[in-house]
């Protein structure tokens, strides 16, 4: 077993579900330093979810039963920021960061550029905004990026990309800005492990999608380039269940 900082991501599609179904179980097995979560769904006081040795932070979006992020972690931070301190996104409950010694740990969930993609416009910028905070926080020390990006980066990383190139998720405009983000000194640490591997972290609940794998891999763990020698392991965890999508991990060097 590898030794070192566990880190996993896991968007849950709504928690107070997904702990119906299996998430205690996961959650302990997976036995992660730091277990980041993406869509919520909830509001404070929904739920109480503790588990012993943890604490958590929590991002709640204003609009009730939406998005939402939270981290448990059994490391304390030396302080936690909600947003990215702009008005326009820090509605939505969709960003945490810990600050931790060495590094920050940054779990965010990206908006959906939704069918038609009618909120293009706004996702482009907050992929501006967002990158400028990324590379903000970059120049103070390294950064772990983990969430669902909601993007699918290139056409090995979904199962058809020929019928998706106009959607939500593979257009052009969006894969255009996650190449921006790595360009900007950020590594995509599964690829980079498994440049040829075809694997998803997403599948539709429509038309028997994940039986029959037709996914999509929009959940990631990025670092900041100067972090990328810490790696020590990836892994996206298709045979964990209770959500659409499923969680991924990351192992770093505890530096």
């Amino acid at each position: 077993m590898d030794t070192g900082i566990k880190c996993i991501s896991w968007n849950v599609n709504g928690l107070r579900a997904c702990v119906g179904k299996n998430f205690r179980e996961v959650f302990e097995a997976l036995d992660a330093d730091f277990f980041c979560i993406q869509e919520t769904k909830m509001q404070e006081g929904q739920l109480d979810l503790a588990f012993p040795g943890y604490a958590s932070y929590w991002n709640y979006a204003d609009k009730k039963g939406y998005s939402g992020t939270a981290i448990y972690t059994r490391r304390e931070p030396l302080s936690v920021r909600y947003g990215i301190g702009v008005d326009e996104h820090d509605h939505e409950g969709r960003v945490i960061t810990l600050e931790m010694p060495s590094w920050f740990l940054v779990c965010v969930y990206v908006p959906n550029s939704q069918d038609g993609l009618r909120r293009l416009d706004y996702r482009m910028r907050w992929e501006d905004d967002f990158r400028a905070y990324l590379t903000g926080l970059a120049r103070e020390k390294g950064v772990v990026v983990c969430g669902d990006l909601n993007v699918a980066h290139n056409e090995i990383d979904l199962k058809n990309p020929a019928t998706n190139h106009f959607n939500a998720g593979f257009s052009d405009q969006e894969r255009g800005k996650f190449g921006d983000l790595l360009a900007a000194g950020f590594t995509d640490t599964w690829r980079a492990a498994h440049p040829g591997e075809v694997k998803y972290s997403w599948w539709s609940y429509r038309g028997r999608a994940r039986e029959n794998n037709a996914g999509w891999r929009i959940d990631y763990f990025l670092v900041s380039d100067s972090l990328h020698k810490h790696v020590i392991h990836t892994d996206i965890h298709t045979e964990i269940t209770g959500s659409d999508h499923c969680p991924v991990e990351l192992v770093l060097e505890d530096f």
